[in-house]
C-alpha cells in the first residue's frame, strides 16, 4: 500500500514559493490531488509512472490526456531524436513544416491550411480573432458546460477566477449550453449579424442529442458566422481523425492538440483557406496577425506529430481503446451494483475517454467522495483523476488491475455512505474546482 510522498511534499512546498500555483498548469496543481498522494511524477513508461518517492502507478491520468501511445512510445523518440541532432529551431522554416502540414490536410477532412503553435490557448484564441476579421463582428460564443478552452481573456472573462479581464472584454463572449439549441437560437436572436463564432467541443462526455451540432452549423450558415469544432482532446482519440468525423459533422475551422504528439507540444489551427488565408501575406485584404511564435514549429515536436498520428492510424488505436473501454465500463458497473451504490455512482462518456461521477449521501455531487476515490486509487497504485484516457498502453492486464482495485475502493466508498460522509475516511481537504473566485 502506497502513503510515503515525503520527497513529493517537499517539492511541492517548494514549488509553491517560486511558481505560481506551483505548477505550469493549473490542473497539475497541489489542490487537484488528494492529500496523500503525489504531487511531483518523475518519469513514465508505457501506461505507468513513479513519482519522486519511487511509487509506481498505473497510470490513468497520461499527461492530462496528452499522451494516448504510452509514455516514452520507441516509434515517437526514435521521430524526434533524428530531428533533434539536426537542430531543432532555425531562422527559417524547416522543411518538416510542409512534410507535417501537409500529412495532417492529407488525414483532415476540410483543413485546407493549417498553422502551428505550442498550446491549445494560442490556436483557440486565434481562431477566435481570425473569424472576428473574417466576419467583422466582434462577439465570440462558448459552450459553457465544456471545461476549458483558453486561458486568455476572451474566455476566462466568463469564468468565476476572471481577475485581471476587463468587463468590457468579457462582454463580448457569450455562452451557450450543450445540447440545448434554444440557448443558440437567443443568442442569435439578442445579437442579430454580431456573432463572428461559435466554438465548442464536439462533445465532451455527452454524446450530441438531436442533431444538436448539425443545428448549430445550420445556425452559422444562416448567420454568416463562423463554426469551429475544439478537437483539442477529442481529435485522434474519439474517432479518426477526430470526434466530429465519428458525428458526421465539419466545421469551417478545427484545433487540435493533446491527441496529435503523444505529449509533445504541437498544437494545429486548421480550417478553410477562404478563412485561414487572412493570416497570410500572399492577398490584398487587411493582414491578420494570427500566429507568430518562435518555438511553434520546433522541429522535434512536428517529427513527433507525424508519428504519433500514423501511430495511431497504423495500429486502429480508436477501434482498439473503444472495446478495451466497454469492457472497463463493464467490469466497473458490475461492480458498481454490486456494492449497491448505482445511485451514487456513475460512468458516462465515451469508450477510449470515460468519466466516473461520484455523489455523497444525499445523492448530491461531492468533491469529497471523488478526493476519497482519488486517495483510494493511489493507496493500491492507480493514479486516477476521475476519467479514463486510454492509450495504446493500456492493455488487458491493465483493466484487470483497475477493477481489482476498484472493487477495494468500493468497499471504502459504501463504508463511507453507510457513515453519512466521507470526513472520517479522507485524510486532508477535498480537491478545489479550478475555476473559483477565492483560493
Amino acid at each position: 500500500m502506497i502513503t510515503k510522498f515525503e520527497n513529493s511534499d517537499k517539492l511541492c512546498e517548494r514549488a509553491q514559493e517560486i511558481i505560481p500555483g506551483g505548477a505550469h498548469t493549473y490542473s497539475k496543481g497541489a489542490d487537484q490531488s488528494p492529500k496523500l498522494g503525489p504531487k511531483f511524477i518523475a518519469r513514465g513508461k508505457g501506461c505507468y509512472a513513479w513519482d519522486v518517492d519511487g511509487n509506481k502507478y498505473l497510470d490513468w491520468g497520461m499527461g492530462l490526456t496528452a499522451v494516448n501511445l504510452g509514455h516514452c512510445y520507441k516509434p515517437v523518440l526514435d521521430a524526434v531524436k533524428r530531428e533533434l541532432v539536426k537542430g531543432s529551431n532555425f531562422q527559417c522554416p524547416s522543411p518538416i513544416e510542409v512534410e507535417l502540414a501537409e500529412y495532417f490536410m492529407s488525414q483532415v477532412p476540410g483543413a485546407e491550411m493549417v498553422k502551428f503553435a505550442k498550446n491549445g490557448s494560442t490556436v483557440t484564441t486565434a481562431a477566435v480573432k481570425l473569424s472576428r476579421a473574417y466576419t467583422g463582428r466582434k462577439y465570440a460564443a462558448f459552450c459553457a458546460d465544456h471545461g476549458f478552452f483558453s486561458y486568455d481573456d476572451w474566455f476566462m472573462g466568463k469564468k468565476a477566477n476572471n481577475s485581471g479581464v476587463p468587463g468590457e472584454v468579457a462582454d463580448l463572449s457569450l455562452t451557450f449550453r450543450y445540447n440545448d439549441i434554444k440557448s443558440v437560437e437567443e443568442l442569435f436572436a439578442k445579437y442579430p449579424g454580431q456573432i463572428a463564432c461559435v466554438i465548442l467541443e464536439p462533445m465532451e462526455f455527452d454524446y450530441p442529442q438531436d442533431n444538436f451540432l448539425h443545428k448549430i452549423k445550420d445556425l452559422c450558415a444562416k448567420n454568416g458566422t463562423v463554426f469551429i469544432l475544439d478537437e483539442m482532446i477529442t481529435g485522434f482519440r474519439l474517432g479518426y481523425p477526430g470526434a466530429h468525423s465519428m458525428l458526421g459533422i465539419q466545421a469551417d475551422l478545427t484545433t487540435w492538440g493533446k491527441g496529435v504528439a503523444n505529449g509533445f507540444s504541437c498544437c494545429l489551427l486548421a480550417g478553410k483557406k477562404e478563412i485561414m488565408e487572412l493570416g497570410g501575406i500572399n492577398h490584398k485584404k487587411e493582414r491578420v496577425f494570427l500566429i507568430s511564435t518562435t518555438h511553434g514549429a520546433e522541429t522535434h515536436a512536428l517529427a513527433a506529430t507525424i508519428a504519433t498520428i500514423k501511430a495511431v492510424k497504423e495500429n486502429n488505436l480508436v477501434e482498439r481503446n473503444m472495446k478495451m473501454g466497454e469492457t472497463l465500463r463493464k467490469g466497473l458497473e458490475e461492480a458498481i451494483n454490486a456494492k449497491g451504490l448505482a445511485e451514487y455512482i456513475t460512468i458516462k462518456g465515451h469508450p477510449c475517454w470515460l468519466l466516473m461521477q461520484f455523489r455523497n449521501e444525499k445523492k448530491e455531487f461531492s468533491d469529497g467522495y471523488k478526493t476519497l476515490v482519488f486517495q483510494e486509487a493511489v493507496k493500491h497504485g492507480l493514479l486516477f483523476r476521475g476519467a479514463f484516457p486510454f492509450s495504446l498502453a493500456h492493455g488487458e492486464k491493465e483493466i484487470s488491475k483497475t477493477l481489482k482495485v476498484f472493487g477495494k475502493i468500493l468497499k471504502v466508498y459504501k463504508k463511507a455512505i453507510k457513515a453519512g460522509g466521507y470526513e472520517s475516511f479522507l485524510v486532508g481537504e477535498p480537491v478545489k474546482p479550478v475555476f473559483r473566485k477565492w483560493n
